[in-house]
């Protein structure tokens, strides 16, 4: 069974700067891509910043330039720098594991995974 733990929320002002962490745990043969998504009240899902395992990364429009994503494939934990935080930046911030390969019975399965959601509060 592989888990995601997520790290770093919490609350700041106007132009501050956080940090998010996710590790996957349990027995994980590869994991194809890992990134973050936030979801802000009223509001669907949506990609903040991803990663590939080749190490090429893709941002939404709204985070470019502020944010930094990082992965350690050998650890398979990815990161996010926040800087330059705008209230509208304030969501839960999920974790997400694409196309996890795991161990499962005499072979494997491939599935996405989720963190539990931390929560980023930025304040005016």
């Amino acid at each position: 069974q592989v888990q995601l733990v997520e790290s770093g929320g919490g609350a700041v002002q106007a132009g501050g700067s956080l940090r998010l962490s996710c590790a996957a745990s349990g027995r994980i043969f590869s994991i194809n891509a890992m990134g973050w998504y936030r979801q802000a009240p009223g509001n669907q899902r949506e990609l903040v910043a991803i990663v590939h395992s080749g190490g090429s990364t893709n941002y939404a429009d709204s985070v470019k330039g502020r944010f930094t994503i990082s992965r350690d494939n050998a650890k398979n934990t990815v990161d996010l720098q926040m800087n330059s935080l705008k209230p509208e930046d304030t969501a839960v911030y999920y974790c997400n594991a694409d196309r996890a390969r795991s161990p499962y019975g005499m072979g494997y399965t491939v599935r996405d995974y989720w963190g539990q959601g931390t929560q980023v509060t930025v304040s005016s």
